[in-house]
């Protein structure tokens, strides 16, 4: 089915079509929201929400964008409305996380040695903590780019703003990383 189908039997309630949505864009929807929360469980909690409300307001979306600029929006919305609900706990990725990552990642890039496994997951967490410092414009167009690998015209659609103002998000964010990354090596965090 196109986009247009899709849509057009989505504001009609059609179940088929919905369960097609939510097949296509899924695992994408999921990627987005863990590559802000940086938890699989949350982000799959958060997708299911994504969805939920891609149902409900189906009649209101007037198709200016794609379906996946619109599932991307509501998906970095809904994952920025979790961080700052959840403001005071931290986000450290628990070795539970880190482990259930591994497990899905191919067996090739699996290790063998647990020294280095360790060393992996303390640096994973370093780097999400480093980029969940950012602030939120910055950390949505670094997420959605090198998680998600979206252009930055995608990116820009997604965010309501100039593909330049991405460009400058994005140097920005890189900048700000590099800069708590080499504070935490100079204090040897890892």
């Amino acid at each position: 089915m196109t986009e247009t189908e899709i849509l057009e039997k989505l504001r009609q309630g059609s179940e088929p079509a919905f369960r097609e949505l939510v097949e296509t864009y899924k695992k994408r929807v999921i990627n987005t929201c863990f590559g802000m929360v940086h938890n699989i469980e949350d982000a799959e909690d958060i997708a299911q929400d994504v969805f939920i409300e891609v149902f409900r307001s189906v009649g209101n979306f007037r198709a200016d964008s794609k379906i996946s600029t619109w599932l991307y929006r509501i998906a970095v919305n809904r994952s920025l409305n979790f961080i700052r609900d959840n403001k005071r706990r931290k986000w450290f990725q628990s070795f539970e996380d880190v482990v259930k990552e591994k497990n899905m990642m191919p067996q090739h890039m699996a290790s063998e040695n647990p020294g280095t496994e360790l060393e992996s997951v303390q640096r994973a967490t370093i780097l999400h903590e480093a980029i969940n410092s950012l602030p939120e414009n910055q950390k949505t167009a670094f997420t959605l780019n090198k998680y998600e690998d979206l252009s930055y015209k995608e990116i820009a659609d997604i965010m309501n703003i100039t593909v330049s103002s991405v460009e400058s998000l994005i140097h920005r964010g890189k900048v700000g990383l590099q800069k708590k990354l080499y504070i935490c090596y100079k204090k040897k965090c890892f």
